[in-house]
């Protein structure tokens, strides 16, 4: 079925065998290799497209663009404020981390030294 070929695909891209991903889903021992022969359920997949960095649509076959759909700003960009996780090679990154990356965005902004997109709104 479609959506254990393209969790193997994902996986394999973030270098996980499919019960690490089975795993960090938390799902039942050796669900994900279940779904050869059965379709998953929504929780499921959404908990495996979340450990892939993917949505459910995509493994389920509705849409052939691997990329979440992440909460975006004005200007296309992707906002880091909410609530929204986001991952570095399948790790989560820590609410702390964003924060730093906050910090030195907004220090070298007001220094110059980091130019806003040709297509963002003035402030």
């Amino acid at each position: 079925m479609i959506e254990l070929e393209r969790t193997k695909e994902l996986a394999k891209k973030y270098k996980m065998n499919l019960r690490e991903v089975n795993d960090k889903a938390g799902l039942g021992r050796n669900s994900i290799y279940n779904w050869k022969n059965q379709r998953p359920g929504i929780d499921a997949l959404n908990a495996v497209a979340d450990v892939l960095h993917t949505s459910a649509d995509y493994l389920s076959g509705k849409t052939n663009n691997p990329s979440p759909s992440p909460k975006g700003d004005e200007t296309g960009g992707i906002s880091i404020d909410g609530e929204v996780p986001y991952f570095y090679h399948g790790y989560t990154i820590p609410e702390d981390y964003l924060n730093i990356v906050s910090q030195l965005m907004e220090r070298d902004i007001k220094k110059g030294l980091i130019k806003r997109h040709d297509n963002s709104r003035s402030e």
